[in-house]
């Protein structure tokens, strides 16, 4: 329903902030750790959202990265986690930490989250282990060398920013970056890509 808000950060708690949008205050829930990102009260915000609408409750989630609103839906969505437990996962471990828990099965890895036991996150790891490239950004791979590997992830990045989905920059990136050489660089490999989408 709406895939951002941008407006005036009135109001910043630890697990929810108030945006205003001309004269409208909107009232986001936002992972744990988001509210020692935001900039100060009074300043132009963008929060990339989600909307979840339940039985008895109607709840707009708020993001800074529209990847990890991208995660928090595909986490949501695995049996037994609702919208609660996704945003604790998203507010608690990095992307890298949730890459290396779902695609080496480190059960512990996911049992410091608040609210994962031992049978939820081998679900989370069973469920998602065949998502894993659609919902993280880009992962360091040991096939790249190190610089096409952050490269990738710039790419990517500017893809988005021109309206391409994640999942079909990356795409895009992953083909291009087999048909270049160890020395391409950024703006190169970006209008390869764009010959893919």
């Amino acid at each position: 329903m709406f895939a951002y808000l941008k407006g005036v950060l009135t109001s910043i708690q630890p697990t929810y902030v108030v945006v205003e949008i001309q004269g409208i205050g909107y009232f986001l829930s936002i992972p744990p750790r988001l509210a020692n990102e935001l900039p100060p009260l009074g300043q132009i915000v963008q929060f990339h959202t989600t909307f979840v609408v339940r039985e008895l409750s109607q709840t707009l989630y708020g993001f800074l990265d529209s990847q990890e609103r991208d995660a928090f839906e595909v986490l949501m969505n695995v049996t037994g986690i609702g919208p609660k437990l996704a945003l604790n996962l998203i507010g608690n471990l990095s992307f890298h930490e949730l890459e290396k828990a779902i695609g080496e099965q480190e059960v512990s890895i996911l049992c410091r989250v608040p609210g994962v036991g031992k049978k939820t996150a081998e679900r989370l790891i069973v469920e998602l282990k065949d998502k894993l490239p659609s919902f993280l950004p880009v992962h360091s791979s040991s096939s790249l060398p190190k610089h096409q590997s952050h490269f990738s992830q710039d790419a990517i990045q500017a893809l988005m920013h021109l309206g391409y989905s994640q999942q079909a920059a990356q795409k895009a990136i992953t083909i291009s970056l087999k048909e270049v050489s160890a020395t391409v660089d950024l703006p190169s490999l970006i209008t390869i890509a764009l010959k893919h989408l």
